[in-house]
């Protein structure tokens, strides 16, 4: 049984629990075609601006731990969520990885597999109870009515329909786990 030591703080990773078919299911992932590219030189790294707000945030110890096999580790944090979409590193990156594809790729598949981030469920809960992400009371009504703006539905029940058709209701509840 051999172990790989992980910087994090968190336990060992046995090989044993390693899925080294996982970087092949995410190069056949529409956005993770180019993942076996990277070389991991850091320009993604030092070009990142999330890395600038969030030190855990790291492309490159993501895409590593994607082609060790750390399939668990990578699907369910939430590190995947953060990327901003800049395409800073898409540009700067000397084997033409496109890191932010790859982040879409990777979240595709989370979600796939239940992984769904706590921002998104709430979202959605509020989109079904309401119509829309703020509540709209009555006091908002009254206030814009005064100011001569239309008065607006307090629920859109045509989004809960919209939300169970598109399926996205299923998906949201079935990663209920994550939060």
């Amino acid at each position: 049984m051999t172990i790989i030591e992980t910087s994090s703080k968190d336990k060992p990773i046995l090989m044993d629990e390693l899925n080294t078919d996982f970087k092949y299911e995410v190069s056949e992932e529409p956005g993770g075609e180019n993942i076996k590219h990277c070389f991991a030189c850091g320009t993604c790294s030092v070009s990142c601006p999330v890395l600038e707000v969030n030190e855990r945030y790291d492309p490159r110890k993501i895409i590593r731990m994607v082609l060790l096999g750390m399939k668990d580790e990578v699907l369910s944090n939430d590190l995947i969520w953060l990327c901003s979409g800049c395409y800073t590193c898409y540009e700067l990156c000397p084997r033409g990885a496109k890191i932010t594809d790859l982040m879409g790729a990777l979240r595709n598949i989370a979600v796939r597999e239940g992984h769904v981030p706590f921002a998104t469920k709430a979202s959605v809960g509020l989109l079904e109870k309401f119509g829309r992400l703020l509540e709209v009371s009555e006091f908002e009504n009254n206030e814009r009515e005064k100011k001569g703006m239309p008065v607006l539905d307090l629920t859109i029940p045509e989004i809960k329909i919209l939300l169970q058709k598109s399926g996205i209701r299923d998906v949201v509840k079935d990663g209920a786990s994550d939060e």
